[in-house]
């Protein structure tokens, strides 16, 4: 299962569900990417590496900012996007057959800490949202 995050920046977020989903699901390859180029380059936030660290996830500290891409719409099995936001804009950038790959993370909202400040609500709603998707596509 080939299975992409996707968030605005992808430096708060979507790594942060990366990772967690690596965790949930060793046997799925689970990348994050950003819908904008804002952060590229950029290294995950630290407030999502502290969180990261709070809870024993790993993560891998030289992972960089970068947008999606023609190929990941086209490769990846499951692309989940962090709020409604970032589900049009995958909408609008995607093409024709990999719209249905496109579905939210959570019913709802994950919100951005990088405005909120609120790294641990960002965390329980893409942890819940993680293991959500978990049972609903199961070990494949």
């Amino acid at each position: 299962m080939n299975v992409i995050m996707v968030c605005l920046g992808n430096i708060c977020r979507s790594p942060m569900a990366e990772f967690v989903m690596k965790q949930e699901m060793p046997s799925w390859d689970v990348e994050s990417r950003a819908t904008s180029t804002w952060e590229h380059g950029n290294p995950i936030h630290q407030g999502t590496q502290a969180i990261l660290q709070k809870y024993q996830i790993p993560y891998d500290l030289s992972k960089q900012s970068q947008q999606i891409s023609q190929k990941d719409f086209l490769e990846a099995d499951l692309i989940l996007a962090m709020d409604r936001s970032n589900l049009e804009d995958l909408q609008a950038m995607a093409p024709q057959e990999a719209l249905d790959k496109i579905h939210p993370l959570i019913d709802g909202e994950v919100p951005d800490p990088w405005y909120t400040g609120d790294f641990e609500e960002t965390y329980r709603l893409v942890r819940q949202g993680c293991q959500e998707w978990k049972e609903k596509v199961g070990e494949l």
